[in-house]
């Protein structure tokens, strides 16, 4: 069959109306009286995980230096924000900053989460390999970068040297960053040497693949050079919906991947730095009005669940005007 738009329903102006003062990026100020523009908050592993671009070229025409956020790990978020929101906008960011913890790694070295606060050299040992991944896949953009490190009490002086002495032989610069606790101050040294990074020319930012490849490929080139997988099995359904969309002239579109965020690849349970797995992708759609390709991965919902007990229960404000339960 055909598509059916908008217009053959007759909702076009109806849709302007409503969306006209929601396509306007929000301007807010932070903790530290500094601007931020909120616009758009999609997942990064159902969605492209960036905020707007009417809100990132916005922001390009305020300030000499932009810092915007993809979510989740550089498989799902980086790769979504050069290869759809970049590609679509025609944007090439100068730097690009990797977040990670140590707990995080160690987590992917097979340690329980009741135990992350302990020092363990080895399960870091053993999971460093996931960050060296996410390092790869964003040099595969021809962007420098940074890694880093946000600071948690439990972190030993063992551990942190550890990452830093990997990061540098990776070829990335390095920052240990205590935000959390000092604010800006704490992120001090990040941002010099951010600034320093997107200033040094260095950036010769180019997307993973190109827009006239076919989306099977397109599919098959983020599954085995981002993720790591071996080969991609496409169920026969999807495989005919891909051949619908190319018919329809949309074979140009990105590829949106939904997949879980904790794992590089598409089971949750495979930590760490998994390899030559076989990616399996249930059905793809388009979403025609964000301009790209959803392929569905795994089990993976595109309805996300909230946990039976919100953050909201444990928020208060005390006699003194102070917030607590926010961390």
């Amino acid at each position: 069959g055909k598509p059916v738009t908008a217009g053959d329903i007759k909702a076009v102006g109806a849709m302007a109306a409503l969306l006209k003062d929601a396509l306007k990026p929000n301007l807010i100020q932070t903790l530290e009286h500094t601007p931020a523009l909120v616009h758009g908050g999609p997942f990064a592993n159902i969605a492209h995980g960036c905020n707007s671009v009417i809100a990132t070229k916005t922001a390009l025409k305020m300030a000499d230096i932009v810092v915007t956020e993809a979510g989740f790990g550089a498989d799902l978020g980086a790769e979504k924000f050069f290869d759809i929101k970049c590609r679509k906008a025609g944007l090439a960011p100068s730097a690009v900053v990797l977040v990670a913890t140590v707990r995080a790694l160690k987590y992917n070295g097979g340690v329980a989460k009741a135990d992350l606060n302990r020092p363990d050299m080895d399960a870091l040992k053993k999971g460093i390999g996931n960050l060296g991944k996410h390092i790869e896949n964003l040099q595969k953009y021809g962007v420098p970068v940074i890694v880093a490190l946000n600071a948690f009490i439990s972190d030993t002086d063992e551990e942190k040297a550890y990452i830093e002495e990997y990061a540098r032989e990776k070829g990335c610069e390095f920052s240990y960053s205590e935000a959390w606790e000092k604010g800006g101050e704490g992120a001090m040294d990040l941002a010099e040497k951010v600034i320093r990074l997107a200033e040094s020319d260095k950036a010769d930012f180019h997307t993973l693949y190109p827009d006239d490849m076919p989306l099977k490929e397109k599919i098959e080139t983020i599954a085995t050079q981002i993720y790591g997988a071996g080969s991609v099995d496409i169920d026969r359904k999807a495989m005919q919906e891909l051949k619908n969309i190319e018919d329809m002239g949309m074979g140009d579109l990105p590829v949106c991947m939904a997949k879980t965020q904790y794992s590089l690849s598409d089971d949750p349970t495979l930590l760490g730095r998994p390899s030559g797995f076989v990616l399996k992708v249930r059905d793809v759609y388009v979403s025609s009005g964000a301009g790209f390709v959803v392929a569905l991965t795994g089990d993976i919902m595109t309805m996300p669940g909230l946990s039976s007990h919100p953050a909201a229960y444990d928020i208060d404000v005390n006699e003194d005007g102070k917030i607590r339960g926010l961390f």
